[in-house]
């Protein structure tokens, strides 16, 4: 097997400039690497044929950016035009796009060339993968721990070094939580900065694309592609995009840097805590300025978001109803005993939960008493970031509480995958941009990662610090940018 892929990017683009190898030799060793990674069940449906076709396509054509020809995994919640797209769920185990995505539009444009759709949490519910209709994605620190969720087989498959880049969704945790589960880099940027057009929809106010990738850099460019206004997606942002590699390399000497007192508190273990202050020792060496604060609100995030996203999940999934497309009940006794029976049939165990809880919190007099105050109580958890980005350029804390758990731990306690996100919801309750890196290992060799948020649209600047720190800290043997 080659090894481009283990190159830099620059250094692949180079080689593709060149004629010295072409974007099917990228094909062949992406596809020969998730072979020999096939027990992760990083991926539920492979585009292989028509990756093959569009490679060979490319031979023809001037290499015109710095992506041209690479492999990208696309998380199986974007719709894909003519390739399978099932949400992780019996209810569309057979269905087949008829139109792309914004994101996949923009992949395609730039030729890209996908490798296939990645395994994830049914309809991105749950934080662990587990929900899977296909069987839960393995670890590859370890493959007896879980990966994270939702976008478990994208973090996957970038830190089994299958691809390059992948694309995953973040409604409360779901880039960044697996992320630091893999140790790999992970985006959730601005929401509105990225088309939703094409996402399957979880929960329209949190749901958010961003890049997976191994590094900052690649992430960064990842981002570019994929940022912008889309006139399909009435929730897209109108703002300039910029080039967010543009301050990655620069100094952080005289950085304010805000620590909120939770994200330390007693829920997060004492390794990851240790972790952490490794870094902050390290940010005032380099003359960063780091300050404790208080936030209000966070602790209460979780709660409000079970209420905003279960409400919105319970509206979102009402499409699916048989009729349209997707797995339909055969033989039903009318109408209703065709709802009833695909439905039943169709949904998961947690998925079915989530729609019964979200239906009763919207229904009557319900969705004043519970919606209606959750959201006016998350314009509070906005405006308390506000101020604190009055003062700081940063804030940052641990991603998660703890390191990847077992696959075999128990799935019974409905609240243990809200609390898996728990450190990071308050960004998606607050539209914010951020971004996990890694910061080092356990004792037992799991990846632990450090969550940097910004205000909205600093992607760029968030790319600065954490650039900063992946070569400070050089996890993981170096990175490769050059």
């Amino acid at each position: 097997m080659t090894n481009y892929l283990e190159k830099s990017v620059k250094e692949i683009n180079e080689l593709l400039k060149n004629k010295k190898i072409k974007p099917i030799d990228l094909v062949n060793e992406a596809f020969e690497r998730i072979e020999n990674n096939s027990e992760l069940n990083a991926y539920i449906t492979l585009n292989k044929e028509e990756a093959v076709k569009k490679a060979i396509e490319l031979e023809d054509k001037e290499v015109d950016n710095i992506l041209f020809g690479l492999p990208i995994a696309v998380k199986d919640n974007i719709v894909t035009k003519g390739l399978r797209t099932t949400a992780a769920s019996h209810i569309l185990e057979n269905f087949t796009p008829i139109y792309d995505a914004t994101v996949v539009e923009k992949i395609n444009k730039n030729n890209m060339i996908i490798i296939g759709k990645t395994n994830m949490d049914e309809f991105a519910m749950g934080s662990s993968s587990r929900t899977s209709y296909f069987g839960a994605p393995r670890n590859p620190w370890n493959k007896t721990k879980i990966s994270g969720g939702s976008s478990g087989g994208s973090a996957v498959t970038i830190a089994a070094n299958d691809v390059l880049f992948a694309l995953g969704t973040d409604t409360g945790g779901s880039i960044r939580q697996p992320a630091s589960y893999c140790g790999i880099v992970g985006m959730k940027p601005t929401y509105g900065r990225v088309s939703r057009y094409g996402m399957i929809a979880f929960a329209s106010s949190l749901d958010q694309i961003g890049p997976m990738t191994k590094n900052v850099y690649n992430n960064a460019l990842l981002l570019n592609v994929i940022a912008g206004h889309d006139d399909k997606d009435l929730t897209s942002s109108r703002k300039e995009v910029e080039d967010y590699t543009s301050l990655i390399g620069q100094d952080i000497k005289g950085k304010k840097i805000a620590i909120p007192n939770y994200f330390v508190s007693d829920i997060v273990s004492k390794e990851i805590k240790e972790k952490l202050e490794n870094v902050i020792e390290l940010l005032k060496e380099k003359g960063a300025i780091v300050d404790y604060v208080d936030m209000k609100y966070l602790e209460n995030a979780v709660t409000l978001y079970q209420i905003i996203a279960m409400g919105e999940a319970s509206s979102n999934l009402a499409r699916f109803d048989g009729i349209r497309y997707g797995t339909s009940y055969e033989d039903p006794n009318g109408i209703y005993d065709l709802y009833v029976k695909t439905r039943s049939n169709g949904f998961g165990k947690e998925v079915k939960r989530r729609i019964m809880v979200g239906s009763y919190l919207l229904s009557g007099e319900n969705a004043k008493i519970y919606y209606n105050k959750a959201l006016a109580i998350r314009d509070d958890i906005s405006k308390e970031f506000k101020k604190v980005f009055e003062k700081y350029d940063y804030i940052i804390g641990p991603t998660t509480t703890t390191t990847a758990y077992d696959l075999t731990d128990p799935m019974d306690d409905p609240s243990k995958s809200f609390m898996d996100d728990v450190l990071s919801i308050p960004v998606n309750m607050a539209g914010l941009p951020g971004l996990n890196l890694p910061i080092g290992t356990s004792e037992d060799n799991m990846p632990i990662g450090m969550q940097i948020i910004g205000d909205k649209f600093t992607e760029a600047s968030i790319y600065q610090l954490a650039a900063f720190l992946e070569k400070e800290i050089d996890f993981c043997g170096g990175v490769k940018y050059e």
